[in-house]
């Protein structure tokens, strides 16, 4: 079997007590994989897991900010192919591989996007809300003649941001450096991936849940939730693709999503 070049890139932040479970789900890889190490904040911490795991570890100068670090973390890959690794979160032992089979054929590919089920209070799954509905709005983009289609892509994301941004596999010799360009906290993703969506190139799914997104009360969604940022830039992504009296009645539904972050 033939596979893509690729390489996974930790963010490190501060101390997480996930870090070292994150790393463990790269190494476990059915794919051999190439995992690099990027910081902002760099510690003993940090230093010290990237040392046990033989993994290089390259550091950012400059106040951190998400914007510039998954820049830097962008551009740090080297490869084809990458993704940037969140430290929270767990990476199922297949997702390279299962990557690899499809996006191996599809030569006109900006990204790879895969499923994913939350872990939340240390358990994973049931799905919540926020998973059910992005793997309904994904589904356009699971058909070969609609992903390469700009309406289409920008369909899948006009109810609400379908692609969880730690499940995506970045295209870097079709997409070029450092495709971050939002200055958005909360949505930087999703503004980001309505970007890509005006871009030539397909978005292709592969429909299997390969990561586990964690849910915590450290995460940056959670922060922004409590300070109304999310609320703020929900509604100015949503009046992006709608008149602003659409936007003002979808908020009113999305909002209820929010609710996967209470404990």
């Amino acid at each position: 079997m033939e596979f893509i070049d690729h390489c996974f890139v930790i963010c490190a932040y501060k101390e997480s007590e996930y870090l070292e479970s994150c790393i463990e789900s790269l190494k476990a890889q059915t794919v051999s994989p190439d995992i690099k190490m990027v910081t902002s904040t760099p510690n003993d911490f940090i230093k010290n897991m990237a040392e046990k795991y033989h993994i290089p570890l390259i550091i950012r100068e400059g106040k951190s900010s998400l914007k510039d670090d998954w820049n830097f973390a962008y551009n740090t890959a080297g490869t084809e192919w990458m993704t940037i690794a969140h430290q929270d979160d767990l990476y199922d032992c297949h997702y390279l591989e299962e990557l690899s089979s499809v996006l191996i054929r599809y030569k006109d590919a900006t990204i790879g996007i895969t499923d994913y089920i939350p872990i939340k209070n240390g358990k994973i799954g049931p799905r919540d809300i926020n998973s059910k509905m992005q793997r309904i709005l994904r589904s356009p983009m699971k058909r070969k003649l609609l992903n390469n289609k700009r309406f289409w892509k920008i369909r899948s994301l006009s109810l609400g941001v379908s692609i969880k941004c730690p499940c995506v596999c970045y295209h870097r010799s079709i997409l070029g450096p450092s495709i971050f360009t939002s200055d958005m906290k909360q949505c930087i993703d999703w503004d980001t991936f309505y970007q890509l969506a005006n871009r030539e190139g397909r978005f292709v799914v592969v429909d299997k849940p390969l990561l586990y997104y964690r849910i915590h009360d450290e995460a940056t969604s959670k922060v922004l939730i409590t300070n109304h940022l999310r609320e703020k830039e929900d509604r100015e992504m949503f009046e992006k693709f709608w008149p602003k009296w659409i936007a003002k009645i979808l908020m009113k539904f999305y909002k209820k999503a929010y609710s996967t972050y209470d404990n």
